[in-house]
């Protein structure tokens, strides 16, 4: 797993970690059942505070992404995809709507936005 934290980014570094891990599950570079590094070792391997990467794993196993289990250490937890797709939706939900600002303020009409979406698509065929 390669996590690279950014000090300049006004990103917290558990955040960056807990989204770089998020990152690794969403594409399949982590796969379910898979060991995560101890909270030591990762906190070590970064030069940052345990403490830190204790906050991401806490988090990651509260939005059900990893599981720990005393004594082994963290997993990667079974795939929810219904968990997946709803952040995923909530995500472009939220471009969707900065998207709409913007046109809103340039005065740049629906139907040209859904002509970039249908180019876009289209592309993607």
């Amino acid at each position: 797993m390669n996590i690279i934290i950014s000090n300049s980014s006004d990103m917290p570094i558990f955040l960056q970690i807990k989204n770089a891990i998020k990152e690794s599950i969403y594409n399949g570079d982590l796969t379910e059942e898979e060991q995560l590094p101890s909270v030591r070792s990762l906190a070590n391997d970064l030069k940052i505070s345990f403490l830190t990467v204790k906050r991401a794993y806490d988090e990651l196993e509260k939005e059900g992404f990893i599981k720990t289990i005393p004594g082994k250490g963290s997993f990667i937890a079974p795939k929810n995809l219904e968990l997946i797709k709803e952040e995923k939706l909530k995500e472009i939900q939220d471009l969707i709507e900065k998207i709409y600002e913007i046109s809103k303020i340039s005065n740049i009409t629906a139907n040209d936005v859904k002509e970039i979406f249908k180019i876009i698509f289209e592309e993607d065929k």
